[in-house]
């Protein structure tokens, strides 16, 4: 069979790339095809939070996401959360708390956060920590994150 050309609109910018099986997860097309490292890939069954990435504005886990079923939707990985060469708050917010400790986690942590910063701008410490409660994090940090996820919250009101 034939590769197919599927066209997406990832960070703002329109991508075209020829792919075997237009079925495939959208992980793979992202980090393969696209060169993008922020979402990784974990469990490949959607349940640790390594893969989210934003499909238009909503976290979604990419690595359960096929290929097909995004279109022409806009599609943000961490990479796309900056502008203009400046940190999104969020991203920033994850530096200046040491958030990170091994790192691998982290994209699935940022991206879930920045969404549900896009729909609550004042969060409390325990809706902080519901919006990240399907986000596995091994190395201990989460009480940097949930900083993290506040510090954010206050700068960018």
């Amino acid at each position: 069979m034939p590769a197919k050309q599927i066209s997406l609109h990832v960070n703002g910018k329109p991508r075209r790339i020829s792919v075997d099986d237009p079925d495939m997860p959208l992980l793979y097309a992202l980090r393969n095809d696209l060169g993008l490292h922020g979402p990784r890939f974990g469990c490949g069954l959607g349940q640790c939070g390594a893969c989210t990435v934003h499909v238009d504005g909503s976290a979604v886990r990419s690595c359960i996401t096929p290929l097909s079923s995004v279109g022409k939707r806009k599609i943000v990985t961490l990479e796309g959360l900056s502008s203009s060469g400046k940190l999104a708050p969020i991203q920033q917010a994850f530096i200046t708390e040491q958030a990170a400790q091994c790192g691998y986690c982290i994209n699935g942590m940022i991206m879930q956060a920045a969404a549900f910063l896009s729909h609550n701008k004042n969060p409390n410490e325990d809706q902080i920590k519901q919006a990240l409660a399907d986000n596995l994090c091994r190395c201990g940090t989460h009480l940097r994150i949930v900083r993290a996820v506040a510090r954010a919250a206050s700068t960018s009101t």
